[in-house]
């Protein structure tokens, strides 16, 4: 399976990973919703993109070709296991976690192996009209071998778990995920990719403070769930990254002369992950609340990680390519308001305990990613064709 096909098979998964997440945050419990969003929609997206652009990113070609299609069963159906374990009979966790780490492991490996003699990412493959990215490139690429090993060390406390071994939270193993594993990603992918796609130039010091610090903040935050003090540190650090990064791409947004519609799905994202993370610092300072962190983690996951996803898609996969009825730019914006502006409403409703205003909020989302599925099956329905 050639890379760029067996990502469009991880998005399609993520994708409708994404309406079962929205749909589950009407009233299922928190470890489904989390499990479905973090596990299936951020994580399946993630390892797609990874099989096509990493390698490439570290001037190297993906070593084993059929490691994305032995993956891809492995991740999907051990996702659905997890996310249905709290619902289920006790073999469910076992089975999901090991099915889960096993695609994990494939995904490692291979990656792992394409990367083994440039593993800093020194070698960058930036050349020709992008030869000035060069350091930007170099900085940004450090991100994801700290990305795959936060990942590892995710994937092995769940086994442990499994097997009856260790005392990680299952909090613990979101933050390593979201903040170590998929924020990096961002940050890292993130510096290559946005300012191709926008034609401008990030204020380069920031991108190397960004790096770092999404780098420490989510150790610090994994075990600062377990002391409050660390927990605050973590969370000013993780700070530093997210807002760093918010602030590179609005630069870049106002340097840029080009509006597509994926570019104003991630300045909803680099906001939503603003007020995620002042959520967060809020739980660290004055304690946690079941609405602050329902909060924190809906901002992150279908705000900042989210919507940032959605936005790059949307480039990926211009919207305007499908070949189904009303698949254009203006149903990506519609489908991007209705994300953003439910999770708007659901944090309102949330902080201010108005059940019925969280209702319409988490409805709008439903809404909103059923579109975004759907303009993604528009858009590969021509590439299968």
């Amino acid at each position: 399976m050639r890379p760029e096909r067996a990502s469009r098979w991880f998005v399609t998964a993520s994708a409708l990973f994404f309406v079962g997440f929205h749909a589950a945050a009407v009233g299922a419990p928190r470890r489904v919703v989390v499990t479905l969003g973090l596990y299936g929609f951020v994580l399946h997206v993630l390892f797609g993109k990874a099989y096509a652009l990493v390698p490439s990113y570290f001037d190297r070609d993906l070593e084993w070709k059929s490691g994305p299609a032995v993956q891809f069963p492995l991740s999907v159906i051990g996702t659905v296991g997890l996310a249905l374990a709290p619902l289920g009979p006790p073999w469910l966790q076992p089975v999901g976690t090991v099915l889960w780490a096993g695609g994990v492991a494939v995904f490692l490996g291979t990656l792992g192996w394409t990367m083994r003699d440039n593993l800093t990412g020194a070698a960058t493959g930036t050349g020709g009209a992008n030869e000035h990215r060069e350091p930007i490139d170099r900085t940004a690429n450090v991100a994801v071998p700290i990305a795959l090993g936060y990942l590892t060390l995710a994937a092995g406390s769940a086994l442990a778990i499994a097997a009856g071994f260790g005392s990680i939270l299952p909090q613990q193993l979101s933050h390593l995920l979201a903040a170590g594993t998929a924020a990096l990603f961002v940050f890292g992918v993130g510096f290559r990719l946005f300012p191709r796609f926008l034609v401008a130039e990030p204020p380069r010091p920031v991108v190397g403070v960004v790096v770092a610090a999404g780098a420490v903040g989510p150790a610090l935050l994994g075990f600062g769930l377990l002391d409050r003090r660390l927990l605050l540190v973590g969370g000013i650090v993780e700070a530093i990254a997210v807002v760093g990064f918010a602030l590179s791409y609005v630069v870049l947004f106002r340097r840029s002369e080009r509006r597509r519609v994926g570019f104003y799905a991630v300045l909803v994202a680099v906001a939503a992950g603003v007020v995620g993370i002042g959520l967060g610092l809020t739980i660290a300072v004055i304690g946690r609340s079941p609405a602050l962190i329902t909060a924190h983690y809906r901002a992150m996951l279908a705000g900042f990680l989210g919507l940032t996803v959605v936005g790059a898609a949307f480039q990926f996969y211009p919207p305007a390519v499908g070949v189904w009825p009303r698949a254009n730019d203006r149903t990506a914006l519609v489908s991007i308001g209705l994300l953003g502006g439910g999770l708007g409403i659901q944090i309102i409703g949330l902080l201010g305990q108005f059940r019925g205003v969280t209702v319409v909020g988490t409805a709008a989302g439903v809404l909103g990613a059923l579109l975004y599925t759907y303009l993604l099956g528009a858009a590969f329905a021509r590439r299968w064709k």
